[in-house]
């Protein structure tokens, strides 16, 4: 591994670590704060030695303080909930593992099983109904981009990216027929609302649907627990197998699951079902409110020019805060995905002015075209 590569798993050593006391600082519950801290420390072992790995290379390297993207994060944990940062924590540590296990393989050593350890302690954390990770109201938000990683912070983004670019895109595509002020303001507020209806139901949709499918797959389970808790339990001895524990281990968890029922069936809801509890919690008016605002948030940047300045000066004020926004969101991307920031930022302003730039153009053909 090159030198660069190995400074930057370093820098993300060394932001867990601090990421981990942070959450671990604003815990009630002790047990809570001892994990994290645990988890902590051994982050911090593992920098100290990738450390000294460095060091052979490059002698003058010291251990680098926690990012401003970590303390970016940290910052807006407050206002969206530190759920953000658990889940960035755990692909982290899904992406620590995927990589253990590789260069074990690479290197021809036998697997251990335990690979995962830490990000099963992670989830088990992130499960745990005494965290505390609560911040401003978006923390309960439920969006259907919960594919894309599932928390409030990457919701809103996204969310406002849709507004930004599609309103950005009709607006342009108006103003390109060459119509009057009023017409393209009025096609904006149009595109605003019919835009975040749109988002809204969709989001209500979404958690609704989905939370009944939750239910009645919960439901199914319970009924299939009661009727053979021996074949349940054996499922359940498999998938601990499958997931690289040995006979004995899986066994032996599998058997303190299924001490009680409700123990049984939360295990079972987690492992087989792979359902967070957290989904299920979520309000779908509360989900479909909050998309509304959001794509409204972004939906007002490329239209406000038209409201008090016309023709080509308010195309261009549209433009220019449309690169704004599209910049700032390229920009809190980069929380998730770890790129650099004027990298991301400036690809987000691309695609979106040639997504605008496609409907302005669309937009003068078909004008000519009606004018002709």
């Amino acid at each position: 591994m090159d030198l660069n590569k190995l400074k930057g798993q370093l820098q993300t050593e060394v932001d867990t670590s601090f990421l981990y006391k942070s959450i671990a600082a604003i815990q009630q519950d002790e047990n809570l704060n001892r994990v994290l801290l645990a988890l902590a420390k051994i982050e911090d072992g593992h920098a100290q030695h990738m450390l000294i790995e460095i060091k052979k290379e490059s002698p003058t390297t010291v251990l680098p303080n926690p990012s401003s993207r970590a303390k970016l994060q940290l910052k807006l944990g407050k206002i969206f909930g530190y759920s953000s940062i658990i889940s960035n924590l755990s692909g982290v540590e899904k992406q620590f593992a995927i990589n253990t296990v590789k260069n074990k393989i690479e290197a021809g050593k036998k697997l251990s099983g335990f690979e995962h350890n830490h990000l099963k302690i992670i989830e088990a954390v992130n499960s745990n109904a005494a965290l505390n990770v609560s911040g401003g109201f978006l923390s309960k938000f439920e969006s259907r981009h919960k594919s894309v990683g599932g928390n409030a912070l990457r919701a809103a983004v996204l969310g406002a990216n849709d507004g930004l670019v599609s309103n950005m895109s009709l607006v342009m595509g108006v103003a390109g027929a060459a119509v009057n002020n009023n017409t393209i303001l009025l096609t904006g507020c149009a595109g605003l609302l019919a835009g975040a209806i749109s988002m809204a139901l969709g989001e209500w949709l979404s958690v609704q649907s989905s939370r009944e499918l939750y239910e009645n797959q919960i439901a199914l389970e319970t009924a299939e627990l009661e009727a053979s808790p021996e074949e349940e339990e054996m499922e359940l001895v498999l998938l601990y197998q499958a997931k690289a524990m040995t006979l004995e281990e899986a066994k032996k968890l599998a058997k303190k699951a299924f001490l009680t029922k409700e123990s049984a069936i939360e295990t079972l809801i987690t492992e087989e079902l792979g359902i967070n509890k957290e989904e299920l919690s979520g309000s779908a008016w509360e989900a479909a409110i909050t998309s509304f605002i959001l794509f409204a948030i972004g939906a007002i940047i490329p239209l406000y020019p038209f409201m008090f300045l016309e023709g080509k000066n308010a195309i261009f004020l549209s433009i220019g805060s449309s690169v704004v926004g599209l910049f700032g969101i390229g920009s809190a991307i980069t929380l998730f995905t770890g790129k650099p920031v004027l990298f991301s930022g400036t690809r987000q302003v691309i695609f979106g002015l040639l997504a605008a730039a496609v409907t302005y153009g669309i937009g003068a053909l078909i004008g000519v075209s009606l004018a002709g």
